[in-house]
C-alpha cells in the first residue's frame, strides 16, 4: 500500500485544470485596472473558487480563494470605501462558504471510498473468486450485480473439491436487499462447511434445505418465517474420472452443454421445487447423470441473464448466442458473454447475473 505521503505527491488532472480560474483571475484583474473603459469586474473574481471546486480538493479551492480575495482588494481600490469593504467581505465569505462546502465533499468521498472497501471485502470473503484450475477442470465466472455501488446480491456460486472430485453450486435468492446477501451468505457458508461432510448429493441438499431461510432477526422487521423465501440452485458433482456429471437441480435454470458446435440445456428428469421448500419434496432427490467428456464445456448462469430484455422487450437467448459463438475456452467464453450481454441489455441490467463456465480438460 502506498503511503499518503506518496500518494499526495503524485500529478493528477486537476493541477492542469487550475489554470483556467488563474488564468480567470489575471484576465479580470487586467481588465479591471486598465484605464479604459471604466467598469469594476472585481465581484466576478468568486467564479475561479467556484470552478476550482468542481475538480480540486478543498485546499487547492483554499489557495484559489485567496488568490480571488487579494484579487478583489487589488481591483476595487478606485471604489468608495464603504463599497469596497462590502465587496471585499463578500467575496470572503463566499469563498468560505465554497472552501467548507468542499471539506465536506471530500470527507463524504473519503467515507464512500472506505465503505466501497469494505463491500469489496465483504464480497470477497462471500463471493471468494473461483480459480482458474480445479483438478482437470478449467473454471472462468462473472459476478454483475443490478445495483451500481452494490458488491453482492442474491446470486451465488461456489466450488469445493472433494474426495476424488469437485462440488459446484450456483443459485439465486429471492427477492433483494440485505434478506438477500443474508441468505446468500447462509447458503454460501453452509454449502462450504457440507460440500466435504455429505458424501451424497441427496444429503447434502437436505442440508442446504434446512438453512436456506433461517435468517437472523433484525430489529425493527417483521418475522422473516411468515414471508415467502426460498433459493433456486443446482449443484453438481464432477469427477476427476470418468466422463459423466451428477446434477441435482432445485428449480434453476438448466445448464448448458457446449460439445463442439451443438449446445444442450441439462434439464431435469424430474422438476423439483427451490431450495426452501424442502417439504414439497419427495423423500429422495432425483440425481440427473449426463455425459461430460474432455473438450466439453458446462455453462451455469442465473436467471438474470435469460431474463435481460432488449429495447423491444425481447428476452436474450442466450442458448442461440452461445451456439453461434466460436469461443470455448471459459475466459474468453464469460468475456464475451459479459459484453454481448450488456450491449443486449443497453448496457444496464434489472437484475443480479452469475456465470461460471467450467471445461473438462483431457
Amino acid at each position: 500500500m502506498r503511503s499518503r505521503r506518496r500518494g499526495a505527491g503524485r500529478f493528477r488532472p486537476g493541477h492542469l485544470l487550475v489554470a483556467i480560474p488563474l488564468a480567470l483571475i489575471a484576465v479580470i484583474v487586467t481588465v479591471d485596472l486598465a484605464p479604459e473603459p471604466d467598469i469594476h469586474l472585481g465581484p466576478l473574481l468568486i467564479v475561479a473558487p467556484a470552478i476550482t471546486a468542481s475538480f480540486a480538493g478543498p485546499w487547492l479551492v483554499a489557495a484559489v480563494g485567496l488568490l480571488t480575495v487579494a484579487g478583489e482588494v487589488v481591483t476595487s481600490i478606485g471604489v468608495e470605501e464603504q463599497d469596497r469593504n462590502a465587496q471585499i467581505a463578500a467575496v470572503v465569505l463566499v469563498s468560505a462558504f465554497i472552501v467548507f462546502f468542499s471539506l465536506l465533499r471530500d470527507r463524504r468521498g473519503r467515507e464512500l471510498s472506505q465503505v466501497r472497501l469494505v463491500s469489496d471485502t465483504v464480497q470477497r470473503v462471500l463471493m471468494r473468486p473461483l480459480p482458474d484450475r480445479i483438478g482437470p477442470l478449467r473454471i472462468s465466472s462473472l459476478y454483475l450485480t443490478a445495483e451500481r455501488e452494490a458488491q453482492i446480491g442474491g446470486d451465488l456460486y461456489a466450488a469445493a473439491r472433494i474426495d476424488g472430485g469437485t462440488r459446484l453450486i450456483i443459485g439465486d435468492v429471492r427477492g433483494k436487499g440485505l434478506a438477500a446477501v443474508d441468505t446468500t451468505a447462509q447458503i454460501l457458508g453452509a454449502f462450504r462447511a457440507a460440500a466435504h461432510q455429505r458424501a451424497l448429493l441427496p444429503d447434502l441438499l437436505v442440508f442446504l434445505d434446512d438453512v436456506a431461510c433461517v435468517e437472523a432477526a433484525r430489529p425493527g422487521e417483521p418475522d422473516s418465517h411468515s414471508q415467502e423465501c426460498f433459493v433456486t440452485a443446482a449443484v453438481l458433482d464432477i469427477h476427476d474420472s470418468g466422463a459423466s456429471i451428477h446434477v441435482i437441480n432445485r428449480g434453476h435454470p438448466p445448464p448448458l452443454l457446449l460439445r463442439g458446435g451443438q449446445v444442450t440445456e441439462l434439464r431435469a428428469s424430474h422438476p423439483a421445487p427451490p431450495l426452501g421448500l424442502g417439504a414439497l419434496v419427495p423423500a429422495g432427490h432425483d440425481v440427473d447423470t449426463f455425459a461430460y467428456e474432455p473438450g466439453d464445456v458446462l455453462l451455469l448462469y442465473t436467471d438474470g441473464v435469460i431474463e435481460a430484455r432488449d429495447a423491444t422487450g425481447t428476452f436474450y437467448p442466450l442458448a442461440e448466442r452461445v451456439a453461434a459463438w466460436p469461443e470455448r475456452e471459459p475466459a474468453s467464453l464469460v468475456e464475451h458473454l459479459h459484453d454481448d450481454l450488456l450491449a443486449y441489455a443497453g448496457g444496464r441490467l434489472d437484475d443480479d447475473v452469475a456465470v461460471v463456465a467450467v471445461e473438462r480438460l483431457g
